[in-house]
């Protein structure tokens, strides 16, 4: 299996609910995301997808995330990293071309702490 990885960030403000300690109270990060893809198959120039197109596949969701409070965006969820991970990773799955799948979503909070989702053995 052949597989690309691509990095984004975005900016967002949000707190746990429910959560007992600081960060329960409103706190930002400067979020990093990325995004693994795969396939079998490769094009007739030798790309399993243009790193360019999946960037701005990915930008279309992280955008929608960026410079806003993640709790009034993700109404639904409470927004911890895992849920973050989880939410783009719905929102991105359907959107590659039928030779490409999603394989996995990493939401960085900070330099050392990341959560994944994947619905993917790995």
């Amino acid at each position: 299996m052949y597989k690309l990885k691509i990095i984004d960030n975005f900016s967002s403000a949000h707190q746990l609910n429910g959560y007992q300690g600081k960060c329960e109270a409103l706190h930002g990060h400067n979020w990093k995301v990325e995004v693994e893809a795969g396939g079998e198959e490769l094009d007739s120039i030798g790309l399993l997808m243009d790193f360019k197109d999946l960037k701005q596949l990915v930008r279309t969701v992280t955008e929608k995330l960026d410079h806003r409070l993640l709790n009034e965006v993700l109404k639904e969820i409470n927004p911890t990293s895992e849920l973050i991970a989880k939410y783009i990773y719905s929102e991105l799955k359907n959107r590659f071309p039928s030779q490409v799948s999603l394989v996995s979503v990493t939401v960085w909070e900070s330099e050392n702490s990341c959560a994944v989702y994947s619905e993917q053995v790995q």
